[in-house]
């Protein structure tokens, strides 16, 4: 249950905040410190924590995850070191996407429109087959479509259109994505 107004209490419910403590201690005491080789370990916590994570992913140990019971993971996805899964709403990655470093997946905003700047969320879907590089960051409720490539530092604001590169801020869409 999200909260209204984020000046009279807590976004989310008090299960929710428990959860997401003990799933901070986890990430702490399991996750964040295990060895670089460690994907199938890491893939397991997350499954324990309600995660849908597909066959061979690698989840890099230092990559952040808000809530892992809000992710999705396809086959033979990468997820870089420093990446920010900020799933206060679903995120759900593609099979054989990759996202490098330090790229930010951020699914709730403020709407600042309103007295107490009340929380709200949109889900993120990433398609298969898409490359998002490093520093990017997409905005709550952005679709990226299947096989996009998103540049380096890139804003998204605006869903991006399958096999296309974009980059910029805005991110645009550049020029189709053909594979040789």
């Amino acid at each position: 249950m999200i909260n209204t107004d984020t000046h009279t209490g807590p976004s989310f419910s008090l299960s929710n905040r428990l959860l997401r403590f003990v799933w901070s201690l986890v990430y702490f005491l399991f996750f964040k410190y295990s060895p670089r080789p460690f994907h199938s370990w890491r893939s397991f916590i997350l499954k324990v924590f309600n995660a849908k994570v597909g066959i061979g992913v690698h989840v890099y140990p230092k990559v952040q995850i808000w809530a892992p019971w809000n992710l999705v993971l396809g086959d033979e996805c990468g997820i870089g070191n420093g990446v920010n899964l900020y799933c206060q709403d679903r995120i759900i990655i593609g099979k054989k996407t990759v996202i490098s470093q330090g790229v930010q997946l951020c699914t709730g905003t403020h709407d600042y429109t309103k007295y107490g700047f009340p929380l709200f969320t949109k889900p993120i879907f990433v398609g298969n087959n898409v490359w998002i590089a490093s520093d990017a960051f997409i905005h709550p409720g952005i679709t990226i479509g299947e096989g996009a490539v998103i540049g380096a530092r890139s804003v998204v604001t605006k869903d991006m259109p399958e096999w296309m590169v974009c980059s910029g801020h805005p991110c645009k869409p550049l020029k189709e994505r053909i594979l040789k």
